[in-house]
């Protein structure tokens, strides 16, 4: 019952729904608005009908799908390996970083030095010299294999972001829990494996996800060292086409599989968002 003359109460709920499907229909209409302005212009270009025919030939697309899907594939093997590599090393990395005391130092250096050399080092001239410099020392049992130097270079690279990564995570971790874990006579080693890593992990794995889809990417570029993937074999249909569609095909597959991780990347911030909201 409300009084003689006030407004009935506001149904949340309800008006949450409407102002979300208000929102919604505003952003599909503005959606549709943009995209029909932005064929528009580029349809109406001069240029367009030779673009399209070099760029977005439907006949050469469909043709060079099957050699392009197959070096998909061989990049998202790299992938595979790589990114259980760099898990691996990063956090081995990050757990040297954050050792304490001077008889740790030598190695707290060189970890260091490593993380400084490879985040800095341009990813492609980490290639070139890992593919090219590696067999060219002729050491008896260095690789010659374009794919395994190709992974080893996405390996030092990536293992040097990651490791910042988790070395944040790590160091976001309350001293409280070190205290707590020390009153309850936990060794450094019980500390960091049931204390520390667990929350820092949970807390890094949106920035974790978003170096996955970096990765995900850049495992195109093992073609520069002549590994036959997607962008290879997109320059081998482009070279015996004459035309570039095979590239933009390419593009399209490598987009098609970074969609869903940066949705999962998304969703997992938002969930840390929310639970550090909710505490």
């Amino acid at each position: 019952m409300t009084p003689s003359g006030a407004s009935p109460p506001i149904d949340r709920q309800a008006y949450r729904r409407r102002r979300a499907r208000n929102s919604t229909a505003v952003a599909l209409a503005s959606t549709v608005v943009f995209a029909a302005v932005l064929l528009f212009a580029v349809g109406s270009a001069p240029g367009w009908p030779r673009v399209r025919e070099a760029f977005f030939n439907l006949r050469i697309g469909w043709d060079s799908l099957p050699a392009v899907a197959s070096g998909l594939w061989l990049n998202l093997r790299v992938l595979a390996v790589a990114t259980v590599l760099v898990l691996i090393v990063g956090l081995g990395l990050a757990l040297l970083r954050t050792l304490r005391g001077p008889l740790w130092f030598p190695v707290r250096a060189m970890a260091t030095a490593y993380v400084d050399v490879f985040r800095g080092l341009p990813l492609l001239i980490c290639l070139y010299l890992v593919g090219f410099g590696l067999p060219g020392l002729r050491l008896t049992g260095v690789p010659n294999d374009p794919v395994l130097l190709g992974g080893l270079a996405l390996v030092l690279v990536y293992s040097a972001y990651v490791a910042e990564v988790f070395r944040a995570g790590i160091e976001s971790v309350h001293p409280s829990q070190l205290a707590a874990a020390k009153s309850l006579s936990l060794g450094h080693r019980r500390t960091m494996r049931l204390v520390v890593l667990p929350q820092a992990v949970r807390r890094v794995t949106p920035a974790l996800l978003n170096d996955f889809v970096a990765l995900q990417k850049d495992c195109g570029l093992i073609s520069v060292l002549g590994a036959v993937d997607a962008v290879r074999a997109a320059q081998i249909e482009s070279t015996g086409t004459y035309n570039f569609t095979p590239y933009v095909l390419a593009g399209l597959l490598f987009v098609a599989l970074a969609i869903p991780s940066a949705r999962l990347a998304d969703w997992a911030a938002l969930r840390v968002a929310t639970r550090q909201g909710a505490m």
